[in-house]
């Protein structure tokens, strides 16, 4: 992932970013957001770059989230997107379980998504035609993504407080790739999330707006104007599929796809980096 050149962050930008990396590797939580939520998502985005930019780790990957409809016109947009740092990046073999650090005190979730890998460098003059997107695309995997952040409120105050912290994400766990995705129904790209247990959640990846590589498309663009590039390797968490599902350190998640493949994530308590 090579970033492009940024404008500087206002001192107020750079002082969130700040507090929340902080907070994230010495994994304490925050009682409020740090600051006064940006107001628009330019604002939420320079903050997120000086997040990524003062962070002592990679991009390796993107998640995408939907916005809530209320707060679409407000802000003019359907979709959001944070950074997947490397070494949140976890690889889970099918009949596994993957352990995933939670900040104690703040916020923790999974999201049982499609993940795909990229298998090319994403050219700047890609067209957004569902074919062009596809050539891209190495590998479809299921995945999870592991919502988080050490500010138990962030969703409560919108999107402009999840982009700040790094779009609210802890990592993603990729799973087995899925043969023959390119020529299946999204629909029939199943997915269900058991927690302790009990079911939390069933659904396909035609959950996720138009689709996953609609949401891939969002991606190119979004991160075209902002200045960065993807690069072949990289992974792009599109979107949940069978709801947002909280969990807290202990907590076990079994997830099922289509295809057979299981896998299962158990929560367990940062700890400082």
């Amino acid at each position: 992932m090579e970033p492009g050149r940024k404008e500087a962050g206002t001192s107020t930008e750079e002082a969130i970013a700040s507090a929340f990396r902080i907070a994230r590797l010495s994994a304490h939580p925050l009682a409020d957001f740090p600051g006064t939520v940006p107001a628009t998502l330019a604002e939420a985005y320079r903050v997120q770059d000086a997040a990524i930019a003062g962070f002592p780790d990679q991009v390796a990957g993107w998640k995408i989230a939907g916005i809530a409809p209320e707060w679409r016109d407000r802000l003019g947009a359907a979709r959001l997107a944070g950074p997947v740092m490397s070494r949140q990046v976890r690889f889970a073999a099918n009949g596994t379980e993957m352990p995933f650090p939670v900040f104690p005190g703040g916020f923790a979730a999974v999201e049982a998504e499609f993940i795909l890998c990229l298998g090319t460098d994403i050219p700047e003059d890609l067209p957004g035609s569902e074919d062009a997107l596809m050539s891209c695309v190495g590998a479809l995997h299921a995945g999870v993504e592991t919502a988080g952040s050490p500010f138990a409120g962030i969703n409560d105050l919108g999107p402009c407080s999840v982009i700040s912290d790094l779009g609210n994400n802890s990592g993603i766990i990729v799973g087995p790739a899925i043969s023959g995705w390119e020529d299946c129904d999204w629909a029939r790209l199943t997915a269900r999330c058991d927690i302790n247990g009990k079911l939390a959640g069933e659904g396909s990846a035609a959950r996720v707006m138009d689709g996953p590589l609609a949401a891939f498309g969002f991606l190119v663009a979004h991160l075209r104007a902002r200045g960065y590039r993807l690069r072949a390797g990289d992974f792009i968490s599109t979107g949940m599929t069978t709801g947002i599902h909280l969990v807290a350190a202990g907590d076990v998640a079994e997830f099922e796809f289509a295809g057979g493949i299981r896998f299962s994530a158990r929560a367990v308590s940062a700890r400082p980096v």
